[in-house]
């Protein structure tokens, strides 16, 4: 027997998240220049951070050496909203917040409900606690909500669902997520948890928008997450929240880890959640580069799934070897194969100059 062997099995079946392949190892790999390399691979903000953000975190690398109070943070998010502090989970990264939604709802012979092509937190979090994946089949590529709710069993006790959908970029309008909340409500299943993950909110068109944190007050089993991650341009500092009933967000709160939020991650989001000029900015180069990738996909011939988010996934057919030969060129996107989707490639909007690299190597890889 080995050493691993002493781990359970469920954890012992897990395969590690595959991230976007860092612009250093690329370099190492192909003997590329760092600074020649694009990175359109993780839905990072091209535009960097918030100048308010630096400035908030340059001030607080002063006091680096205090453990980190998470106060200010929870008390500007309970402004934002217009909820109790105690209604706010802080997490390093939206993704903590998750793990502990399944550390705290889910265990060895329960199960949870996603949609097959949905972000690969959900099945990770899920068999980390020792519960039983429900993958549901995606309709064109997202969220099947029938049949997600079709699929809940009595030992069901969260079901995921990412608006906008990543890896797809698929959106699913608000009232049909309140009705599928309510579906639960009046049907018999009001202890199933609702995880609505909106990492990539803020790139939603307003007329798409909905005030899901009031919903908050109708559906004590919802859990909303989001992150400073993406607009923000933070996901280097790893910070992100949840936003639930007080009572859901005790529970998380107890198994959280102590100062999981670093200090400079605190200062900075605090900072950049007040600097609407940069996400107005964020937002518009993300509308102008998304036409922009659209048009040279159109061009070149290839076809897309309709994104909602800061990304764009597309039919490579070979996408294997079109990623290689793109690496190769010092472009690095997105590989799907660990999404069930191996003829596919996501590409995150980039500046314009990254954008028009991307299709030049694009136009270059397909020949």
């Amino acid at each position: 027997m080995s050493t691993a062997d002493l781990a359970p099995a469920y954890i012992r079946a897990i395969s590690p998240y595959l991230p976007g392949k860092p612009i250093t190892e690329l370099a190492r790999e192909m003997g590329i220049p760092v600074d020649s390399i694009v990175k359109l691979a993780s839905n990072e903000n091209p535009l960097g951070m918030s100048p308010k953000a630096r400035a908030a975190l340059e001030k607080a690398v002063a006091g680096i050496e205090r453990y980190p109070d998470n106060f200010d943070l929870t008390r500007a998010l309970a402004g934002r909203y217009d909820i109790g502090m105690n209604q706010i989970v802080v997490g390093n990264g939206s993704n903590d917040v998750l793990d502990l939604a399944a550390r705290v709802f889910l265990s060895p012979g329960q199960s949870a409900v996603f949609s097959r092509h949905a972000f690969a937190v959900y099945p990770l979090a899920t068999m980390a606690s020792g519960a039983e994946c429900i993958a549901v089949q995606a309709k064109e590529f997202g969220h099947d909500l029938d049949a997600m709710r079709a699929a809940i069993r009595p030992d069901t006790r969260i079901v995921w669902i990412a608006n906008p959908n990543n890896p797809t970029g698929n959106f699913l309008p608000y009232p049909q997520i309140k009705a599928f909340l309510q579906s639960l409500s009046q049907g018999g299943a009001p202890d199933v948890i609702v995880v609505l993950d909106e990492a990539y909110n803020e790139y939603l068109p307003p007329a798409d928008r909905t005030d899901t944190v009031a919903w908050l007050k109708e559906f004590p089993n919802l859990l909303i997450t989001r992150t400073f991650s993406k607009v923000y341009g933070l996901a280097g500092l790893r910070i992100g929240y949840g936003l639930a009933s007080a009572e859901v967000a005790d529970l998380l709160n107890r198994v959280r880890q102590p100062f999981n939020a670093n200090n400079l991650a605190l200062a900075a989001a605090v900072a950049a959640l007040d600097d609407h000029v940069f996400v107005a900015e964020s937002y518009d180069n993300n509308r102008r580069g998304m036409e922009q990738i659209l048009a040279g996909l159109k061009r070149i011939g290839l076809s897309h799934i309709p994104s909602h988010g800061n990304f764009v996934t597309f039919r490579a057919g070979d996408a294997a070897g079109v990623n290689q030969r793109l690496l190769k060129q010092g472009v690095i996107v997105r590989p799907l194969g660990n999404y069930a989707m191996p003829e596919h490639l996501r590409v995150t909007i980039g500046l314009e100059r990254e954008n028009v690299r991307f299709l030049e190597a694009l136009d270059k890889a397909l020949a």
